[in-house]
């Protein structure tokens, strides 16, 4: 009989914010595939857990599924995580999932934080309907997809690279001039920090030496102009 793929949401920066059924699949797990050992491993040693990890990541996915999916269908149990929050959402997992789901595994969420909720739960901005992007292009069709995100009536969420936020701040200046935004950095670690304004606002007191960690911006929807709008 196959055992199951657990997918585990693990903590985006507090390690406390990991839930108890979480804590008690990956303890009971014959092995875990994880975004990188390193980072599971500081996560593991706080709550003395002691598993077996395989590294599950965008670059070696694909040639880790067959023998993930073999050894889940010989009887073992796999737990699923990413280096934080939910494994697939902008994040490896998704192919071993679908890879699964295909060979009639069980597949069982534990869910827990991510880091697009968890930002769009402190927004202000409407939350009934939002569209997220995750990472969009670098290069090629990025500013395709930031003239089609300023024509969109929902709450729009991208996550974005240390290296690119003030490029993207200075984009949206010309696509979303007037918009609210919500940028968030740091999110539940010791220098959160959450900032609100306009684009140009945001750009004025952006500092670059202090610029550190992954950020998630939260975009408010086209025709949305301030806060306590219903």
């Amino acid at each position: 009989m196959p055992a199951s793929l657990y997918i585990v949401s693990t903590p985006i920066g507090n390690l406390k914010d990991i839930t108890l059924r979480a804590l008690d699949t990956l303890k009971d797990a014959d092995f875990i595939a994880c975004e990188d050992t390193r980072v599971t491993s500081i996560l593991l040693k706080h709550y003395e857990i002691h598993k077996e990890l395989i590294s599950l990541n965008a670059v070696n996915e694909n040639s880790k599924i067959d023998y993930i999916l073999k050894r889940i269908e010989s009887g073992e149990n796999c737990a699923l995580v990413s280096d934080a929050g939910t494994p697939g959402i902008s994040d490896p997992g998704n192919r071993l999932i679908s890879a699964a789901i295909k060979s009639n595994i069980e597949i069982i969420p534990i869910p827990g934080i991510t880091a697009v909720i968890t930002a769009l739960s402190i927004s202000g901005l409407p939350t009934d309907s939002f569209i997220f992007e995750g990472f969009i292009p670098q290069k090629k069709g990025r500013q395709k997809k930031l003239k089609e995100l300023a024509e969109n009536e929902r709450t729009i969420i991208i996550y974005e690279s240390v290296y690119r936020i003030e490029k993207l701040l200075n984009e949206l200046n010309i696509y979303m001039h007037e918009r609210q935004i919500v940028i968030c950095r740091e999110l539940t670690k010791k220098f959160e920090e959450i900032r609100r304004g306009t684009p140009p606002e945001l750009l004025d007191s952006f500092n670059e030496k202090i610029n550190k960690g992954e950020y998630v911006v939260v975009i408010a929807p086209k025709g949305w102009h301030h806060y306590g709008q219903r």
